[in-house]
Parts: structure tokens; C-alpha cells; sequence
């Protein structure tokens, strides 16, 4: 296969930010670039338009890499449900939840079957890879029974870019340890650095490149600037969380509660555009304050999540706050938890048969788990209870185990375009629970919902903020700012060089 893996010396190096930027500036250079993650571990993830999930940097790679994302891109994603254990996505399908134990005793071969597979897939469909790690390398634990880095690139037969995240520091003791502790011929694959969120004047790091390329006889081929609030989906609420602390504060206080087990946050991501708008984790109740609306996001586990929000007392100021007149959005498990009551019948979400528990009371509905899980991308429009205009569409997709029957006489939130009626929608959208992940990517809807608190504040409302066209813009800044510091036509001639020897 003709490509490049890119793998860092440690997560959240910027793996994934470097992968999506290649995608672009290949895309854009003509050349039909894909991009391949073998193995994710996230919270976050993507539906494609068939109904499979994966990764969401994957789909945020190939939205760069100009494609519609497919299963072949990310063929394995983990989901964390606990400290302990996993669900298993395998080609965008949920089958199994494993403790790390069983898992690389029991998935390894059907593991490195399905890299196989999809690897010969991309092949067949695409000029270049771009393939992204995981972690680091030289994990040695872990290292025997791998499936997501050098043993991705020997099956791949690409050349291997090494990242190293200078804001840390110690990134010289990172490049040379890691280097140092890979097998002869995996540190042969190792063909190029990158030394990845730079401050300040380059100038003063020369120094520092001369010494890397003459201590490892590898070439440094660049020295990316860090880049705050670069707006491209994160693959972890780590990458969020600096969104939000980086973003200028805003007008309107938005606390989103920080769940222990949260999925989906790409969900807050839009309110990163909107110029009013504050944003910020609540993990205590000592956090909460006097927000003007509450966000509970997604969950991978919300029947435990719900427990840790009533551990910490966070249940009675949410409960307040509604009573109080204060807006609350409930999405996906978030949803879930502003009901009645959440039957797990199966323990598809404890992972213990028969659990029942009490939800928050806001919306007047029973949710009940099942085993299979619905993904769907799904488009929509207002109920016509809400007295919203229902001639606007609303997209999004759908990812959960559970499903929410209204209790008590409630008003529907959307009318999907199957017919069937979604989520709940009360007091005029003080209180709405919905399925429907990016809703607020949803521009005017979103503009809709926070006109609505500004009014409620007594401060102008404002036009809508579109971010659609912006994101496409946001890739080629991306792409420009990347190409820029980089010795592309050397990363180039590498990986041409590579796949002809």
C-alpha cells in the first residue's frame, strides 16, 4: 500500500490533527487520499450514511479527505462503558463488551483479519493511506498482542512519522526513548519527526532540530505551531476541554454536566462559534452556579452516570433550575436520565439483569434498554405541537441502546421522516429531550434555542451564526497552516520513495 502511519510518542499528541490536515492537502493536490485508523478507543463517534459507526476523527478525516467516511476507514471501535470494559464496534456493528484481558485474549486473530480486509479494501479504492496510531508504540505491556500501531505498518507496509508534543516537554526525552525501545527493524520504518505544538519563535529551536536529526539520523520534517481553537472535532473530551477554556467568555452561561462516561460531545461543539455564548464543564455541585441553560450530554453508561450525578448532589440543582424556569436540554442519555424511570432488562446497560432506577422526573417517560442498539442518520421536523415552524428540516443521527415511551400525555419534540414521532418538547423548549445527536448543529435551530434565553435574560436576540461553510474553511486553513511548516515535497518523495523500493 502506498501511504504514510502517523504515530506519536504519547496520546493526545495531535495524531489525529496531523492525520486530518494530510487528508486535506493531499484532497486537495488532487490525489484520492483516505484515512485509516485500525483500532479507536473513544466515546465519540461517527454514523455513516449506511447506519455503521466509527470513530469520530475518522469521519472528520474524511470529511477533510473530501469522502463520505465508511466502516474500511475505522474497522474496530472501543467504547469505554467503565474502567474495566468495552463495547466492541467491529465494522460499525456493536457485538460484544470485553474486559481488557478478555479482549486480547479473545479478539487478536479477528482483529488483525478484519486490518487485513479493510487495508485491501482501501487499496483497491485509493491512490494514498494516511494511517493514524494510537497511543504510543512502545507501550511493552501491551506490546506482543498490538493491532494499532508498527504492527498496523508492517502489515501496511508504510514508512512511520513519529509525533512528539512539545508543550509538555520532554520531548527530546520522549523521541529518543521511544525510538530506543522499538525492535530494529520497527525503528527502520521511522523515517521522519515532528516536533507538534510550537510557541513562540521558531528560531530558537534550531538548536534543538540540529541535535534530534544528528542523536537519531532521522530528519525533523517540521515543527507544526500550536494552534488553539482550530474547531475541528476532537476525538476526547480532552480536546474539547481546552476548547472551552481557551474560548472568550461569554453572555450566556451554558453549563453542560461533565458525566463521567460522556459520548458525543461534538455535540457542545457549535457553541464554540456563537460570540455570547460561555461554555463550561460542571463536575460538582460547587461548579454549578447560576448557568442560564444546563446541557446533559450523552452517555455510554446512564444508568451509572446517573448515579454519580446524584453521588455529587448535582440532581437537586438541575431539578431546581427547571423548576426556576432555567432551559435544560437532555441528549441521547442525557434524555434518559430527565425521565421517570430506566429499566435494564437485559443489563445491556449496567451489565446487571433487571436493574430499575428512578430517573430526575422532568420529562414524564419510561425508558427501557434493549440490546440492540439503533444508529441511524436521521432527518427531521418540528412537531407540529411545538408551534415551531415544522417547514424546517433538522439532521442528525441517532446512536443508543434504550427506548423513551412517554408515560404521561407529552408533547413530541420532531417528526422524523419515516413518521415516527422523537423526543419530548414542554413549556415552549424549556424542557426538551431528544435522540438527535448534533442537533445544534443545526444552525437555525440552535439560533432559535439561544434567541429564546436571550429573550428569557432580557439582552438582544441575535442573527443566526452559520458554521457549515465554515468548517469546510476551517480544513483549508488547516491544510495551509500544516503544509506551511512542513517539508512536504520531502514527506512526499519519502512515501513515493518507500512504496517503489
Amino acid at each position: 500500500m502506498k501511504g504514510v502511519m502517523i504515530q506519536g510518542t504519547a496520546s493526545d499528541v495531535g495524531k489525529s490533527l496531523i492525520v486530518t490536515a494530510m487528508c486535506r492537502i493531499l484532497a486537495n493536490e488532487g490525489i484520492k487520499v483516505t484515512p485509516f485508523k485500525s483500532q479507536n478507543m473513544s466515546n465519540n463517534s461517527y454514523v455513516t450514511v449506511d447506519g455503521k459507526e466509527i470513530g469520530r476523527a475518522q469521519g472528520i478525516q474524511a470529511e477533510a479527505a473530501r469522502l463520505e467516511p465508511t466502516v474500511w476507514m475505522n474497522p474496530i471501535l472501543l467504547k469505554p462503558r467503565s474502567n474495566q470494559n468495552a463495547e466492541v464496534v467491529y465494522l460499525g456493528k456493536a457485538i460484544e463488551t470485553y474486559s481488557g484481558r478478555e479482549y486480547r485474549e479473545q479478539f487478536y486473530e479477528k482483529g488483525i483479519e478484519v486490518i487485513k480486509k479493510s487495508l485491501d479494501h482501501l487499496e483497491e479504492h485509493f491512490e494514498v493511506a494516511v494511517i493514524e496510531g494510537a497511543g504510543s508504540p512502545v507501550e511493552i505491556n501491551l506490546k506482543d498482542r498490538e493491532i494499532v500501531n508498527m504492527m498496523v505498518a508492517e502489515l501496511a507496509d508504510v514508512p512511520v512519522v513519529l509525533v512528539a508534543d512539545i508543550d509538555r516537554g520532554g520531548v527530546f526525552a520522549s523521541i529518543v526513548g521511544t525510538l530506543d525501545l522499538l525492535e530494529p527493524k520497527e525503528r527502520k520504518r521511522v523515517v521522519g519527526l515532528i516536533i507538534n505544538k510550537f510557541r513562540g519563535d521558531i528560531t530558537l529551536f534550531e538548536d534543538g532540530i540540529e541535535w534530534l536529526e544528528k542523536r537519531t539520523g532521522i530528519p525533523v520534517l517540521g515543527v507544526l505551531p500550536f494552534m488553539e481553537n482550530h474547531m475541528i472535532d476532537g476525538e476526547d473530551s480532552l480536546s474539547l476541554r481546552s476548547q472551552f477554556l481557551t474560548k472568550k467568555k461569554g453572555t450566556l452561561d451554558i453549563a453542560v454536566i461533565h458525566l463521567p462516561y460522556i459520548s458525543n460531545y461534538s455535540d457542545l461543539e457549535p457553541f464554540l462559534y456563537e460570540e455570547d455564548v460561555s461554555l463550561r464543564w460542571v463536575n460538582h455541585a460547587s461548579d454549578f452556579g447560576q448557568p442560564d441553560a444546563i446541557i446533559i450530554p450523552g452517555t455510554k453508561s446512564t444508568i451509572s452516570d446517573l448515579k454519580n450525578l446524584r453521588d455529587k448532589q448535582l440532581d437537586i440543582l438541575i431539578l431546581q433550575h427547571a423548576k426556576t424556569g432555567g432551559h435544560v436540554v437532555g441528549i441521547c442519555g442525557g434524555y434518559q436520565i430527565l425521565g421517570e424511570e430506566l429499566i435494564d432488562v437485559d443489563g445491556s446497560d449496567t451489565g446487571k439483569l433487571a436493574s430499575t432506577v428512578s430517573g430526575l422526573g422532568c420529562i414524564p417517560a419510561i425508558t427501557t434498554f434493549y440490546k440492540e442498539k439503533e444508529t441511524n442518520r436521521v432527518i427531521g421536523k418540528y412537531h407540529k405541537d411545538t408551534r415551531l415552524p415544522n417547514n424546517q428540516k433538522l439532521e442528525g443521527y441517532e446512536i443508543h441502546l434504550g427506548k423513551t415511551v412517554f408515560s404521561n400525555k407529552g408533547c413530541s419534540f420532531l417528526i422524523l421522516d419515516n413518521g415516527e414521532e422523537e423526543g419530548y418538547f414542554a413549556n415552549d423548549g424549556q424542557i426538551i429531550g431528544t435522540y438527535l445527536h448534533h442537533l445544534f448543529h443545526n444552525d437555525e435551530w440552535r439560533s432559535h434555542w439561544l434567541n429564546m434565553i436571550r429573550k428569557r435574560k432580557g439582552i438582544p436576540v441575535q442573527e443566526p451564526t452559520y458554521i457549515k461553510d465554515f468548517k469546510d474553511k476551517r480544513f483549508d486553513f488547516l491544510a495551509s497552516q500544516m503544509k506551511n511548516h512542513l517539508k512536504w515535497d520531502l514527506l512526499k518523495d519519502i512515501i513515493n520513495q518507500w512504496s517503489t523500493r
